[in-house]
């Protein structure tokens, strides 16, 4: 598989179920604030390849606008592929088949994920304003020609997530 990564550097370490929980906290935080301001619950970070520095956060737009599909679209514009690829876009709900595709073609190499897209289904049911898709994005990823790395769901911050989306999906 190709990469845009230079072959000779060393990868960025795998992350540490601590930063994974403060991560996806953190992400859960912004979305409370899109919930807050009215949107969708989703929430969505780019942490850089130091494991600390938070390049980028980006809130649930709309259905098309996706928190993880307008911070890689951002993120893209911004940044070179090397240091994407050595990023971690970390967000809420696992990535739909849209935003997994956006993460992909702007290069950012690693995904943290707090909760499935399968469990987002369940808590949503059949809601005209999220007809989620069975597509995992893991398959999404499978397709290409680059290996990015994933982690979740993590079951250690997913009821917490899941807490932001129980009564928004049944009361709207």
């Amino acid at each position: 598989m190709t990469t845009p990564d230079d072959p000779t550097a060393a990868p960025t370490p795998a992350p540490t179920p601590a930063q994974l929980a403060r991560w996806l906290r953190a992400a859960n935080d912004i979305a409370a604030q899109a919930l807050a301001q009215g949107h969708h619950p989703f929430g969505a970070l780019l942490i850089g390849p130091d494991g600390e520095t938070v390049l980028l956060t980006q809130g649930n737009v709309d259905s098309v606008n996706h928190a993880e599909a307008v911070l890689a679209r951002e993120a893209a514009r911004r940044f070179d592929a090397h240091t994407l690829w050595r990023s971690t876009l970390v967000t809420t709900v696992e990535p739909c088949c849209m935003c997994a595709g956006t993460q992909y073609w702007a290069h950012i190499g690693r995904l943290v994920y707090g909760m499935s897209e399968a469990r987002l289904l369940h808590l949503t049911g059949n809601h005209a304003e999220n007809p989620t898709l069975d597509l995992p994005c893991r398959d999404v990823f499978a397709r290409g020609q680059k290996a990015i790395g994933v982690w979740g769901p993590v079951p250690e911050v997913e009821d917490e997530i899941a807490a932001l989306h129980r009564d928004f999906w049944r009361l709207r």
